[in-house]
């Protein structure tokens, strides 16, 4: 009988984030002010990693230079950012997990707190089928640089799967979870297998007390 496996992204199939990694290539090539733009990035993803983050206020700030430039030149960098930050952070434990998966017919899912911008080309790239991620205003054929919809985060990840099961028609009943992050904890607890890959301090504790799986996907 064949499952739902939904695996989280950033840091879970990849050895590190996308979202943290695509403000450090733009401050890397110039593209924004470096000083203003790297402090504040790197304390959006601390606060992330404390459980702290306001998405809202993260997503005003990571969202906005895809407004500055026109969609052309986005898609020249995102492809160079692929190249230099995202190939170099893929996982063969992870591609052979998904392989696992796909090997037994199950429909697989990545849903992810970065946006569909920066994640659409990884989910391609690992054959990822299906993605939720926090989407982006499109308009006049330019990013307005503001979130459309529920942002794809913590509790709000439950709403877009149930929002996408409903949709789909597809049975989360026997679904699978793997994450490496206590924001996650949310969808942790709601699916029939839930996997700690590679987990937080606060992840690994709510692992062992409730005797989920803990695996690691690093060499």
């Amino acid at each position: 009988m064949s499952s739902l496996a939904i695996f989280d992204l950033d840091n879970t199939l990849l050895d590190g984030d996308s979202d943290y990694l695509w403000g450090r290539f733009l401050v890397e090539r110039g593209l924004v002010d470096d000083q203003t733009f790297e402090r504040e990035n790197q304390r959006f993803y601390d606060e992330y990693r404390a459980g702290t983050l306001d998405i809202q206020e993260f997503l005003a700030f990571g969202l906005r230079p895809l407004a500055e430039k026109p969609l052309a030149e986005l898609l020249a960098w995102r492809e160079r950012f692929l190249v230099e930050k995202i190939e170099p952070i893929l996982l063969p434990k992870a591609a052979d997990l998904l392989e696992r998966h796909r090997g037994t017919g199950d429909t697989l899912l990545i849903i992810t707190a970065t946006n569909r911008f920066v994640t659409e080309p990884i989910a391609e790239r690992l054959g990822v089928p299906h993605l939720l991620a926090t989407e982006v205003e499109f308009a006049d054929g330019r990013y307005t640089g503001r979130p459309s919809g529920i942002p794809c985060f913590q509790h709000g990840k439950v709403e877009r799967l149930e929002a996408w099961l409903a949709e789909t028609g597809h049975d989360g009943a026997d679904s699978w979870f793997y994450s490496d992050s206590h924001n996650d904890l949310p969808l942790l607890g709601r699916v029939a297998h839930p996997v700690a890959v590679d987990p937080d301090v606060t992840l690994a504790q709510h692992a062992r007390e409730r005797g989920w799986p803990i695996i690691s996907l690093r060499d």
